[in-house]
């Protein structure tokens, strides 16, 4: 049985053949300088200009920078959700969260085996995407796009009136997405350059994000489930898509799986406001785990306004 890493769209990834690439994790970026206050917008009045789409599309990835950083100063005692552990399993970093390890990041290198010929035959992409039920005029959150396979079908079911927020920690990866996406004429995916704690969306702007074989190698996963479940509207949906740990036969090593029960007790912490709604199994290795937003969460960060201002 084929037992090396088969990679997958996540915040960097590279193929069983290349060397594995420590992600930069440990240490995070440093958000000390006092943030101006800002006035808040003036309320819209009938015949007042309205703002032009980009104009408003500027504002939203100006709060989700403001909100990412509130984020990544949540919870001074975050390090208490995780230990440390010198013998682990060689393919994870020795850190493990909720009973599992985390596994090690890929680098860079790994973006052509994400776009690999067979990849549609082994993971059933099209598929995975039909089974999502995304709708005309979405915006759909890729965390960890990579070289944006993934983004490029949502991109093509969203049609005109839709976005894919792609978001990656690598802009390598973005340079090479934004690239790719020149080639196609595809025009509706915005690039969003996150941190191994948040993914710099703005709040309650998202329909849909989806996680493809990514969340079991974040550094944070509290904080980036925490990060993602705030971007959601209410009622919006997370996609875990995660190697299916329960079947043997799937040959992936066995840090990068997840069964569903691990995905289920990890995501439904109270702080993260999500609550289970399917798993659907129609995939040949991994399952799909949903979870909707039910709660609303200001009470435990505050929410800034769309031009970014903390209140």
């Amino acid at each position: 049985m084929n037992t090396s890493h088969v990679a997958t769209d996540r915040l960097s990834t590279s193929p069983g053949a290349v060397g594995p690439e420590l992600s930069p994790c440990g240490k995070r970026p440093s958000y000390q300088a006092a943030r101006p206050r800002r006035r808040p917008f003036r309320q819209f009045r009938p015949g007042r200009r309205r703002l032009r789409p980009v104009t408003a599309l500027v504002l939203v990835l100006i709060a989700g920078t403001v909100w990412g950083q509130q984020l990544e100063n949540f919870s001074t005692d975050a390090e208490s959700r995780y230990t440390y552990h010198n013998r682990h399993d060689p393919n994870g970093i020795g850190k493990f969260y909720m009973g599992r390890e985390i596994a090690r990041v890929m680098g860079f290198a790994g973006a052509p085996w994400l776009e690999r010929d067979t990849r549609e035959e082994e993971e059933r992409l099209s598929l995975l995407v039909k089974s999502l039920d995304v709708k005309p005029d979405m915006v759909v959150a890729d965390i960890g796009a990579g070289s944006g396979v993934i983004a490029m079908l949502i991109a093509e079911q969203l049609g005109d009136g839709g976005r894919v927020m792609a978001v990656d920690v690598q802009e390598e990866m973005l340079d090479r997405l934004r690239e790719r996406a020149r080639k196609r004429n595809v025009t509706n995916i915005v690039t969003v350059r996150g941190t191994s704690t948040t993914p710099k969306l703005a709040p309650e702007t998202v329909d849909l994000a989806i996680m493809v074989d990514v969340y079991h190698e974040f550094d944070y996963p509290f904080e980036m489930l925490l990060g993602v479940s705030h971007a959601l509207k209410l009622g919006g949906r997370v996609a875990f898509v995660e190697y299916r740990k329960e079947d043997p036969t799937v040959p992936i090593k066995l840090v990068h799986k997840m069964t569903e029960a691990q995905v289920i007790k990890e995501a439904s912490l109270p702080e993260v406001g999500l609550r289970w709604k399917e798993t659907i199994g129609v995939l040949p290795r991994q399952h799909i785990v949903i979870f909707e937003r039910v709660a609303s969460l200001e009470k435990s960060i505050g929410r800034p306004d769309a031009a970014g201002a903390a209140h």
